[in-house]
C-alpha cells in the first residue's frame, strides 16, 4: 500500500480520520500489520472506520499469536464451517483495500526442476482492489498491566480463480488456482453491514459476490517483478517495477 493514509481515507469516504499513519509499503507479508475497513453502529449511527489489524485471524480462544500464521486466508467456501472462521463471518466482516498483490507461479525447467516466479496482480487503472475479510478482537493472555491486551485481527477470503477467456482472467487461471475475493464497491457495502446474519444469508451472499468476480477482475494486469519479494525485508518501490528481462 503505497497510498498515503489520508489520501486512502478519503477515497474509502470514511466517517472519521484514522488514528494512524501506515506509511508506504511494498512488501507486506502475513501476520503483520494491514489496514483493514470495517462498519459499525454506534448509537444509531453507521460508522466507517479504517484499522489497523494484524494479517492472521485470531479467534478468541486462540491461545497466542502464533495461531495467527495458519489463518492469514479463508476458504469462502467453508468459512461459514470452519471453527476459526464461522463466528465471525456472521458477525465481524470487514474489507481489506490493496493496491496489488504477488503471485509466485511454480513451472518445472528443462531439468526437471521446480522453479518459482513472483507476479504482480492490480488493477490497470490504478484503483484499490477491495477484498473480502474478517476481523476478530483478540485479548492477549500474556499481557502486562500497563499493556492494551486487545489485538485486532483480520483475514482475506480466497475462491477460485475465475475461468474465462480474456486476458486477464486466462493469467490469473495461470498464475494460480486461487484468488482473494475482490468485490465491487456496491458487494463491499453489503460485505461490511455490521448487522449479524444467518449462515445461510452468508453464504448466498458469498456465491454471488462469487459469481460477480469475472466482472470485477476485467480490469486487472497481472506482470512478472523481481524475486526481491521473496524476501520480507525488502520493502521499496522498486520491488512493484515490471521486470524487463
Amino acid at each position: 500500500m503505497a497510498r498515503a493514509t489520508g489520501d486512502l481515507a478519503a477515497e474509502l469516504e470514511l466517517t472519521s480520520q484514522p488514528e494512524f499513519d501506515f506509511g508506504p509499503h511494498w512488501n507486506i507479508a502475513p501476520t503483520t500489520a494491514v489496514p483493514i475497513l470495517l462498519e459499525r453502529t454506534d448509537q444509531g449511527q453507521q460508522l466507517r472506520e479504517l484499522h489497523l489489524a494484524r494479517w492472521g485471524l485470531l479467534p478468541r480462544w486462540a491461545k497466542d499469536l502464533s495461531f495467527s500464521a495458519r489463518t492469514f486466508n479463508a476458504r469462502s467456501e467453508t468459512v461459514t464451517q470452519k471453527p476459526a472462521f464461522r463466528d465471525a463471518v456472521t458477525r465481524r466482516r470487514a474489507v481489506v483495500p490493496v493496491e496489488s498483490y504477488y503471485e509466485w507461479r511454480t513451472e518445472t525447467d528443462g531439468d526437471g526442476k521446480a522453479r518459482k516466479r513472483p507476479f504482480a496482480v492490480r488493477p490497470a487503472d490504478g484503483s484499490l482492489m477491495l477484498f473480502a475479510g474478517l476481523y476478530e478482537w483478540w485479548k492477549d493472555p500474556a499481557a502486562g498491566p500497563d499493556q492494551n491486551p486487545w489485538l485486532l485481527s483480520t483475514t482475506i477470503l480466497t475462491t477460485s480463480a475465475p475461468q474465462g477467456t480474456n486476458g486477464p482472467l486466462n493469467a490469473l487461471q495461470q498464475l494460480h488456482d486461487r484468488t482473494p475475493l475482490a468485490l465491487s464497491w456496491e458487494d463491499a457495502r453489503a460485505w461490511m453491514n455490521p448487522a449479524t446474519l444467518d449462515r445461510a444469508v452468508v453464504e448466498t451472499l458469498l456465491e454471488e459476490m462469487q459469481d460477480r468476480l469475472p466482472a470485477v477482475t476485467a480490469g486487472w494486469e497481472i506482470y512478472e517483478v523481481s524475486a526481491a519479494v521473496g524476501n520480507v525485508r525488502n520493502n521499496d518501490a522498486a520491488l512493484a517495477v515490471p521486470l524487463t528481462s
